[in-house]
């Protein structure tokens, strides 16, 4: 398997993008870990990976979205999202997550890629606006993979995503990428209506003859506006696609992606063990996407270095969270994120301004998180990777008590206190 994925990559992808990935994403990425554990050890943070969503605006409505698509239209401008980039190159990072919105829709983006040739940009997008020309200057900079969004079939597409021809406008961007040689991924947020469709040897199989290069798989989250409960996975659901990905990993030439678990299979929030964090659409430093609350923002007058560093509300984030949960604290534990953003006068960071009501109405449920049914990764090479590059730094070692672990499965009512309604944003100081 490790073979035939080796000569999928020398055979299929133009050879300066993969020596360009390997060089940058590859090497890069693994030294940025390194000063990491090394920064820990001093007693220092700044994440080694960082996402920035560089826009609000969307063409699509998808179900479940928590950004204000509709809003607005807000961006980090070309000059900021530079800044912060070189800021964090500073520290070691070498890798960057761009998320929107839509990011193609920001008419400077591909004037950010190529304005940090060293360093490597992951594109989380729909893939509707990646035209020849787009493709086409995506090869000549070298530095970046899309990322490319499929939802489900042609009707599970247009129903989850809120229009129509979702799937067909998609599959084209994802083909013209391909066909210019790109090193391109498929991503899924698993839910109820894909599950059966996407979560199969016959859909991996498929990416692998198109020329698909890697995929991830995460699980969708109910939150946001208008979160559809319906959609979200039940725990045997969630085991069904850890144990996939794992099954995946060992026996199909194509690279896994997953977020939420180390070597032997324990579950992680990289939010709470400080891998990575988020900056959003305005400039605030969020713990991760799905968190809109922030104390600080990349446009303070100190380094983000210093900021990132000394940020109590981010600290306070890690260590309550990693005390009380290993899965997803916004799923589990909303109202740990309701306590947070009351002690340190948290702003609300969307446009609509109603993100602790949408905390106080989250259903909790399980996540990842599920002891006893840890499920190790088969591959020694996912094992080795993780060993040294994905695990909780110590954060869950220092800090998770399970005996404040509350399990919404077997107690929903106990596991689901009323937490008193609170109001943040213009009240905490909601200065953007």
């Amino acid at each position: 398997m490790y073979l035939k994925l080796a000569r999928r990559f020398l055979v299929e992808t133009d050879k300066r993008l993969l020596m360009k990935a390997v060089w940058t994403l590859g090497l890069g990425g693994l030294m940025s870990v390194h000063k990491h554990k090394r920064r820990l050890k001093r007693g220092e943070f700044f994440p080694p990976f960082l996402y920035l969503s560089v826009i609000n605006s969307c063409n699509l409505r998808c179900q479940g979205c928590w950004v204000d698509v509709a809003s607005k239209q807000h961006k980090i401008e070309l000059e900021a999202a530079n800044k912060t980039i070189a800021e964090a190159k500073a520290m070691g990072n070498r890798f960057f997550g761009i998320l929107g919105g839509e990011p193609f829709m920001h008419k400077d983006l591909l004037k950010i890629f190529a304005a940090n040739p060293d360093v490597y940009f992951q594109v989380f997008t729909n893939g509707h606006f990646i035209t020849d020309e787009v493709a086409a200057e995506l090869r000549r900079l070298g530095n970046v993979t899309p990322l490319i969004s499929v939802e489900g079939s042609e009707i599970i597409s247009d129903t989850r995503r809120g229009s129509d021809g979702v799937l067909n406008k998609t599959m084209k961007g994802l083909e013209t990428a391909l066909r210019h040689k790109l090193l391109v991924g498929v991503c899924t947020s698993v839910c109820k209506s894909n599950i059966d469709d996407l979560v199969r040897n016959e859909w991996v199989d498929r990416l692998i003859e198109m020329g698909v290069m890697y995929c991830w798989y995460h699980i969708y989250r109910p939150v946001g506006p208008e979160p559809n409960q319906d959609l979200a996975l039940s725990s045997d659901e969630q085991r069904r696609v850890r144990q996939f990905v794992v099954d995946t990993r060992a026996t199909k030439p194509i690279v896994v992606i997953d977020a939420y678990h180390d070597d032997a299979g324990n579950a992680l929030c990289p939010a709470v063990t400080g891998f990575t964090h988020h900056i959003g659409p305005w400039g605030d430093i969020e713990p991760c996407p799905v968190i809109q609350l922030a104390t600080e923002s990349i446009h303070d007058d100190r380094p983000l270095a210093e900021t990132m560093n000394k940020s109590e509300f981010l600290k306070d984030f890690r260590e309550l969270t990693a005390q009380h949960t290993r899965g997803c604290v916004i799923m589990e534990r909303p109202d740990l994120l309701v306590q947070l953003a009351e002690k340190h006068g948290a702003r609300d960071t969307t446009a609509r301004k109603s993100v602790i009501a949408e905390l106080n109405k989250v259903t909790p449920r399980r996540s990842q998180y599920q002891q006893g049914d840890e499920i190790r990764e088969r591959s020694f090479v996912y094992r080795w990777a993780k060993k040294y590059a994905f695990n909780d730094f110590g954060t869950y070692a220092k800090h998770f008590d399970v005996a404040k672990y509350q399990d919404p499965d077997k107690a929903p009512q106990e596991n689901n206190p009323q937490v008193h309604q609170i109001k943040v944003g213009t009240e905490a100081g909601d200065s953007r």
